[in-house]
């Protein structure tokens, strides 16, 4: 027997904000019942809730360092730098910029509360240079 992961949790101040920029980051869409100003907000994965997604729960201290765990994203219908430049425009900031000339690399980004995450290359990108 194994677990599979239900739920990714994300600890914020503000559940319904972060939660919408996840919401456009990966096409997860909002719960009906989420709202500004709520505790919690879930981003499902498929037709309801028994499938999972992402949980936003708010907490009262700040992030104050480094995640420990974090998500790595792939574009399936753009590049990594367009990616980049899209979720900028979202409101993440760049962390890191561990792009390579050769175009192999990855960026550290931030969701609005300072949750890092990558963006890699997206898999025609890593086809097209032999991974």
């Amino acid at each position: 027997m194994v677990s599979r992961v239900r739920w990714i949790d994300v600890d914020c101040a503000d559940p319904f904000t972060v939660a919408s920029f996840w919401a456009e980051a990966t096409g997860l869409r909002h719960h009906p019942d989420n709202r500004p100003g709520e505790a919690e907000c879930v981003l499902l994965s498929g037709a309801d809730i028994i499938e999972g997604g992402m949980l936003f729960q708010r907490v009262p201290e700040p992030k104050v360092t480094k995640n420990r765990v974090h998500l790595d994203l792939q574009p399936t219908d753009r590049t990594r730098d367009e990616e980049i430049e899209r979720l900028l425009g979202l409101g993440a900031s760049l962390v890191a910029d561990e792009r390579n000339p050769d175009g192999t690399g990855w960026a550290v980004l931030a969701d609005p509360e300072g949750n890092e995450f990558c963006v890699e290359r997206s898999a025609e990108e890593r086809a097209a240079t032999g991974g």
